[in-house]
């Protein structure tokens, strides 16, 4: 007798079918947080940020592509360049609310979410590090 398993070309054995690219950068940004009593962190300081980008889909373009990475990197860097040695507090999107990490990975993925909406995702998560020990993510489905 002959056993014979056909796999799709996109699946896994467990779960569901996906595939995931990701890049990371580093960048540095200043903040201070508001709203409590945290010791130095309510005095402005800088962090060492990596921020990283997770793509996932089930599907690969004509090229046996997810996404190309030359246009991920493309993106996340513009994207990173709105932070880059900025002061957090000072801009627009953190008006009103603490510049916590959490906050922070939920601004980048809001706005690369739009970049990437149209590439036929499953989702978009932002890890962000603000130490090498210590990161935050947010996750936006498609």
């Amino acid at each position: 007798m002959v056993l014979v398993c056909v796999v799709e070309p996109n699946s896994c054995f467990l779960g569901s079918r996906m595939y995931t690219v990701s890049v990371r950068r580093d960048f540095v940004a200043r903040h201070y947080l508001i709203g409590g009593e945290w010791g130095d962190e309510n005095n402005p300081h800088a962090h060492d940020y990596t921020v990283e980008i997770r793509l996932q889909g089930n599907r690969l373009n004509k090229q046996g592509f997810l996404v190309d990475i030359v246009e991920v990197e493309k993106q996340l860097n513009l994207e990173v360049g709105n932070y880059e040695n900025a002061v957090l507090n000072d801009l627009a999107e953190f008006a009103g609310i603490n510049p916590s990490l959490e906050h922070f990975a939920k601004v980048i993925c809001s706005r690369l979410s739009v970049q990437f909406h149209d590439f036929g995702l499953s989702s978009l998560e932002v890890r962000l590090w603000e130490s090498k020990k210590a990161w935050a993510s947010f996750r936006q489905e498609y």
